[in-house]
């Protein structure tokens, strides 16, 4: 009896820890090692190239539906062209308007491609105008962090769109208003 009460007991509990690892999990987005980054045409003769220094959300993964969530939102006026003047402008009227529009936000639902995150199917909030961007996963992994002693996934992530359709419309005419948007992410498992 006392033998058959124990394999009961060991097989409840293999069954609740198979479950636990089933669920869901939640990943804090690391600020520090997570920059969106973006390019834009300047003048049709060069691209600039920016980045946001200040992000923060979440990333919820459920491996065994294979599907999740991504919810992140971007502290516009941390601009960074790496060129004070340039800065000055992105955060004035005629782009950004961080006075007015301070963040930006993107939530959406991951899909996987086999056991792997391979898209995010979302809605990018930018400039007060809320529109589809889907991003394609270009490479995502996660490991022990060594001296976290937690899990840390990181991703790296692009997209397209024309930043005219979210009211940054300033010499966006065709071609100039195209911006590629690529996200180096990191995230720790909660």
């Amino acid at each position: 009896m006392k033998i058959k009460a124990a394999a009961l007991v060991a097989t409840a509990a293999a069954l609740w820890a198979s479950a636990a690892s089933a669920a869901p999990a939640t990943y804090t987005i690391e600020p520090s090692h997570t920059y969106p980054s973006f390019e834009a045409p300047h003048m049709g003769i060069s691209f600039w190239r920016g980045k946001f220094n200040k992000s923060s959300g979440s990333v919820v993964l459920d491996e065994a539906a294979k599907t999740g969530s991504v919810d992140i939102t971007i502290d516009t006026t941390s601009v960074d062209f790496g060129h004070d003047k340039m800065n000055e402008h992105a955060n004035g009227p005629d782009w950004f308007d961080t006075a007015k529009y301070p963040t930006a936000t993107y939530k959406g639902k991951v899909k996987y491609s086999g056991s792997t995150p391979s898209e995010v199917d979302g809605q990018l909030t930018l400039h007060g105008v809320t529109k589809p961007v889907k991003l394609s996963i270009d490479s995502f992994k996660c490991i022990q962090h060594p001296m976290l002693k937690k899990e840390v996934c990181g991703a790296d992530a692009t997209a397209d769109f024309n930043r005219g359709d979210f009211g940054i419309s300033k010499y966006a005419d065709g071609d100039l208003g195209k911006v590629k948007l690529r996200i180096q992410v990191e995230a720790i498992k909660n």
